[in-house]
């Protein structure tokens, strides 16, 4: 039979207690790739870009007004948004992958203004005496841009965990399973219960405003 271990004495003659070792991130995680991106590992780029892209083309593609939501050009955008994030990957010390959406969402947010702006300048010139918009993006159909505008401006105002979680929840479709792991939260009731704190928060900044 194994015995019991017995702890080495310290240098005062006491017990000297195991240290607990600190976890290591999993080796799919967004925080590991993350890591080896920073090393220069090409294959944890490729795999990175691949978990990210399908959820932020979906994300831009609603963004986008229906005349300026071509499926290139949607990926184009994607695709710098993406480049520009990692060519400063340096700068950002976010280990969650919660963090990281976010810090691409304000990128690729960017991006869609500037295009959409380009875009509505470019119909302007066309049709030279109808000033109308382009149509309207799925999400304008959905809500009005006034309450998309007090939204964006609403969750400015939350804490990282709970823009986050919105954001992942609202924007990105994401379960509360994956959020719980992205947040780093125990479970996914956990994450239920932060994004409905969250949303009655906005609910009532939106009021508010």
């Amino acid at each position: 039979m194994f015995g019991v271990m017995t702890p080495l004495p310290d240098a005062d003659g006491g017990s000297a207690v195991p240290s607990t070792p600190r976890p290591e991130p999993a080796l799919d995680s967004t925080a590991f790739l993350l890591e080896r991106v920073r090393a220069g590992d090409d294959a944890a780029r490729e795999r990175l870009f691949a978990r990210v892209l399908p959820v932020l083309t979906r994300w831009a593609h609603r963004r986008l007004p229906h005349g300026a939501r071509d499926l290139s050009e949607t990926d184009d955008l994607v695709q710098v948004a993406l480049s520009r994030a990692l060519a400063r990957i340096d700068q950002f010390d976010a280990r969650r992958e919660g963090a990281f959406l976010a810090y691409l969402r304000t990128i690729l947010m960017n991006l869609v203004r500037d295009h959409v702006r380009h875009s509505r300048l470019r119909q302007t010139e066309a049709l030279s005496d109808r000033l109308e918009d382009p149509a309207p993006s799925p999400l304008e159909r959905t809500v009005s841009r006034a309450v998309l505008e007090r939204y964006e401006r609403a969750l400015e105002l939350l804490h990282d965990d709970t823009q986050q979680a919105v954001m992942m929840r609202v924007e990105f479709g994401y379960s509360y399973a994956e959020i719980a792991t992205a947040l780093g939260k125990p479970s996914a009731n956990a994450a239920r219960m932060l994004v409905g704190r969250a949303l009655v928060e906005l609910a009532r900044s939106m009021r508010d405003r």
